[in-house]
């Protein structure tokens, strides 16, 4: 059981879920890990598989489930929070909403598409006086946590460069940007916000109260366009001839899993409105936008950029986000100080001392409870939901380490990154984070 997880007699927490998705289902599942704790009490999503299998998981009555969210911010307050896991363009009005109806909130990153609709999401929090976490997963991460535990106990002295890389994936990448849902920013956002807003969020966690002052970042669209297209490729995996020698095959991706008995991500993601089968995958290929060629998709976003920043005190880190990987988003990461170094694999950390010239290797304790469905991003999922309903349970907004401040200043960070790539400049960050 998490840390934070002491309640005592106190009543349950009850919150409605805004988006029965992916992320939604995740959330919500902490209440059947610890029913004691949480109860969700109503649902909204226009999706009437999504929102009735919610529906049934937590037993929710048919006067509390609803086709949008509209309808459910119309009701009187019948809950202590909300969880708004809608599509990326449409969190603002859902978060601002709820929280003027008093409800704290938890919104899945990132916060909104736009600097000006990230900046209402705050200031309607801070305003009605309830609290705000932000998705940023990643922070409650064991291994995360233990990083900025070492640094801020001064094991390699003062941070002097952090070196953070993300691999995607190549499947993950083909799945979720080139065919899903973040694959074109119109419709979504561009993919250092969707994707990468974690890390530049962790940059700026670790370093410190040391504000960037300018920033610079190079990306582009590649590989995944038609001139890339193999000669004799289909326009559908289903239909294509020399599918077998293509890394990206959706029938490798998903019906190859199902075949194994796998129908969670990213199969699951492929069926919204049925149980994830032969039949049904299959379908979903030869109908879907799941089963086109990679090389003829609407994708519009990076598949690989870097994002160099500098900080106040000369604090320099350098970002770099790929498509084109073996391990997915199983994040590497250096940070080099004036006494040590630090280096974390995704698995341990390990410091090496300059003045003792060893090496101490840290694997924090994880009490994730693994024999639940709830472990995404390494047990991250669970623990953020511990935090945030331990926050709500005992009005201790400190619980909460992905608050409104300063996810908005890393947030603002990432647009700023967006813009030195498009302008082909370095962005000088002004009075970023000052008030």
């Amino acid at each position: 059981m998490g840390q934070n997880s002491s309640q005592g007699n106190r009543m349950a927490v009850r919150v409605i879920v805004v988006g029965a998705g992916c992320r939604g289902e995740i959330y919500s599942s902490y209440a059947s890990v610890h029913p004691d704790r949480v109860k969700v009490v109503g649902v909204a999503d226009p999706r009437k598989f999504a929102r009735t299998k919610l529906q049934q998981q937590h037993k929710i009555e048919d006067e509390n489930v609803f086709e949008d969210w509209q309808s459910l911010a119309e009701k009187e307050k019948f809950a202590d929070a909300a969880l708004i896991c809608t599509p990326d363009r449409l969190h603002k009005e859902p978060a601002v909403a709820f929280a003027k109806k008093g409800y704290h909130v938890l919104l899945e990153k990132p916060m909104a598409t736009t600097a000006e609709d990230c900046t209402a999401i705050v200031e309607a929090c801070t305003q009605s006086g309830v609290m705000l976490s932000v998705g940023h997963v990643l922070r409650y991460h064991p291994l995360i946590h233990k990083i900025k535990e070492l640094l801020d106990a001064g094991v390699i002295g003062d941070v002097m460069h952090i070196q953070h890389l993300e691999p995607v994936g190549f499947y993950h990448f083909a799945h979720s940007f080139v065919r899903g849902n973040w694959r074109n920013e119109a419709e979504s956002s561009f993919a250092l916000l969707a994707k990468s807003c974690h890390d530049i969020d962790l940059i700026h966690h670790w370093a410190g109260a040391r504000r960037c002052v300018k920033v610079s970042s190079f990306g582009s669209v590649s590989h995944f366009g038609k001139e890339s297209k193999p000669t004799g490729a289909g326009s559908r995996c289903l239909d294509c001839s020399i599918e077998g020698d293509c890394p990206y095959s959706a029938c490798k991706i998903y019906l190859d899993r199902v075949k194994r008995g796998h129908t969670g991500w990213p199969v699951s993601v492929i069926c919204p409105n049925s149980f994830p089968d032969i039949e049904s995958v299959t379908e979903a290929l030869r109908t879907g936008p799941y089963g086109r060629c990679v090389y003829e998709c609407d994708n519009d976003v990076c598949s690989n950029q870097v994002v160099n920043m500098e900080f106040e005190g000369g604090l320099t880190a350098a970002f770099t986000m790929v498509a084109f990987s073996e391990e997915i988003c199983d994040r590497k990461t250096t940070i080099f100080g004036s006494k040590g170094e630090l280096s974390c694999d995704g698995h341990e950390i390990r410091v090496f001392d300059f003045l003792t010239q060893r090496t101490t290797k840290h694997k924090p304790h994880d009490d994730t409870p693994r024999h639940f469905g709830m472990i995404g991003h390494g047990g991250a999922d669970y623990h953020l939901m511990d935090a945030f309903v331990s926050a709500v349970a005992n009005n201790d907004p400190s619980l909460i380490r992905s608050g409104p401040e300063e996810t908005l200043l890393s947030h603002l960070l990432v647009f700023e990154a967006e813009r030195s790539r498009l302008e082909s400049r370095v962005v000088y960050c002004g009075d970023i984070g000052r008030s």
